[in-house]
Formats: structure tokens, sequence, C-alpha cells
């Protein structure tokens, strides 16, 4: 009789083979021996067995105290944190999702796919669409008044003495934009340097032409001047708002200038051009380049700082209507 010792859990134990041939359906069956792989390098192993004619080898087994602590430890960290227990049966033992935040996209202003000069094209246009607005309004109350509605026609009539006043203080915007751009230290102005636009020189020698013809040539008005303090003080405070009224000075005045032009020619001027109007090279090629230049530059502003442009791009046209005013008042 040959005796050896082996220690194992009582889980591990599989019945005798006699057992097994009786019950057709056990464990033998289904070619599982053993309920549990065993662990041979954490049990203590003490197999006992005896060789008889009519049976087979029966197996002792005892749990070890090694055994014992490792559950009781599994159970402890089963029982401090329950919520490693749950994933590990839910998921395989892998930690739950996480659940990504949805992110929220603002809505586009209009034109900002385009550039910063778009989206002040558009504050231009709603601009334009209220005062039309406006004037239909007035325009039709008015109308009740007068049985011809021409009166509205005849305030806006140019007068000598107001378009004087108008080229003096353009003269003085003009002046003070070309001015911070070439002589201040900013990089952002040095972009917008000698562009083709400039209307400074023009203006002075428009202003002689009058001088010649026996003309006063007035002192700045109050609008002109007021404009002007304002552009120097955001010259030197914040680049993107001054290039903000640095566009729209000559966009404007190429926008409606041609209107104004034509209108003060054929009245009070007898056919005679100024040179105010008339540019040497394409005048909407040189805004195109400066437009240009200003989308790109305006693709490293904040929101924040593009949103303050467009409210200094209402501010602009306000200022410059006020001094396009001045040619029908006397």
């Amino acid at each position: 009789m040959a005796t050896m010792s082996v220690s194992l859990s009582s889980n591990h134990i599989t019945p005798p083979l006699s057992t097994l041939n009786r019950n057709p359906l056990n464990t033998l069956t289904q070619s599982r021996f053993l309920k549990t792989p065993i662990k041979f390098n954490k049990l203590s192993v003490k197999l006992s067995c005896s060789y008889s004619e009519t049976s087979i080898p029966t197996f002792t087994t005892s749990s070890s105290e090694s055994d014992t602590e490792e559950e009781e430890e599994q159970i402890e960290d089963k029982e401090s944190n329950p919520f490693l227990a749950t994933t590990s049966c839910s998921n395989g033992g892998l930690p739950p999702p996480v659940l990504k935040k949805r992110k929220r996209y603002r809505k586009e202003y209009p034109g900002e796919s385009k550039g910063i000069t778009e989206e002040m094209r558009f504050v231009a246009m709603k601009l334009r669409n209220d005062k039309g607005s406006f004037k239909s309004s007035s325009s039709t109350s008015n109308e009740e008044d007068s049985d011809d509605g021409e009166e509205s026609d005849e305030c806006w009539e140019p007068s000598v003495e107001g378009f004087l006043k108008y080229l003096v203080d353009s003269k003085l915007v003009f002046e003070t934009i070309e001015t911070v751009v070439e002589d201040s230290n900013d990089v952002s102005y040095a972009y917008f340097r000698r562009t083709g636009l400039e209307r400074s020189e023009s203006l002075a020698r428009d202003l002689e032409w009058f001088s010649q013809q026996g003309m006063v040539i007035p002192e700045p008005s109050n609008p002109g001047v007021s404009y002007v303090s304002y552009l120097k003080e955001l010259a030197e405070s914040s680049a993107p708002l001054f290039l903000s009224h640095f566009y729209n000075v000559y966009f404007s005045h190429i926008a409606g200038g041609q209107v104004i032009a034509k209108k003060v020619a054929d009245t009070i001027l007898k056919g005679r051009q100024l040179e105010f109007f008339n540019w040497d090279g394409d005048k909407q090629e040189s805004l195109k380049e400066v437009r240009d230049k200003l989308n790109r530059l305006g693709e490293h502003w904040s929101r924040d700082d593009k949103n303050k442009c467009l409210k200094e791009a209402t501010k602009s046209f306000r200022y410059l209507g006020q001094i396009v005013r001045l040619i029908i008042l006397i």
C-alpha cells in the first residue's frame, strides 16, 4: 500500500468513481473532475490514498490557514468597497463607462464664417434698414401734412458753406487715421500703410481750389473734432477697435461717397469733379486688399474683441453720419 499526504479545500473533492458510475448525469459525464482549479502554490498538499481490488483511491483534504485568511481578506474587501463587487459582476471587472458631457456649440454671428469685415457689413446693412424703415414711416406722416411730399427732398439740398464744413471735417478724420497708422509702433497698423485709399492729400488740394475761388475755409466743427479725439484714444488703447473705425471710414466713403459727389457736382459745383471722390487706381481692389488683411488679422482676435469691434462699427457710422449732415446745415 502506498501512502501520500495532500491538503485540499473541500471544494476540490471529487466523489468516488463507483458513485459516479451509478449516476450518469454527474459531473464526470460533463468532463469536469474538479469544481475549481487547484492552486498548488498556495496550498500545502497532504494526500492519503490506499489501493485495493474493489475501490479507487480516496482523498482526504483539509483547509490550510493561508487559504482561510485569503478568503477572509476578499470578503473584507467586498464589504469595504461594494462598488468593486458590483462592477466585477456586471461588467466583468471593468470600470463603468465614462459619460462625456455633451458639447454645446454657440450660434455664429451673421458673416462670421467669412471674416470680421463681413460681420461689420451686416451691421451697416442693419443700420441702413433701420433708418430706411424710420424714413418710410416719417415720410407717410409728412405726406398727410403736405400734398406733394417734396418738403423732405428740399431739406437735403446741399449748400456750399455746409459742403466746405464737410470737407474740412473729413480731411481732419482722414489725416488722423493715416497719421496713426503711419507713425504707430503697433505691428497691427503696419499692414495698413500706403493702401492706395488715402484721402487727406486729395482733400487738401480740393480745399485749396475752393480757397482760390475766394471762399473762406472754415475751422473744423464739433462732429469732426469729437470723432478725431475718440479715434486717438482708441489708437492707444486697442488696435482692433481702432482698425474697425479705420476700415469703416474708407468703406463708407467708397460706398456712399459717389452718391454725395454726384449730388454736389450737379447742384453747387457746376459739374466739377473733386479729387476727394477720385482715385488713381482701382478703389474696389484696394479696399479688397484692406479687407483681406483685416480678416486675416481678425482671426487672432477673441470673440469678445470682435463683439467690441461690431459695436465700434455702429459708432463709426454714427460719427460719419454727423459729419455728412454738415452738408445741409447752414
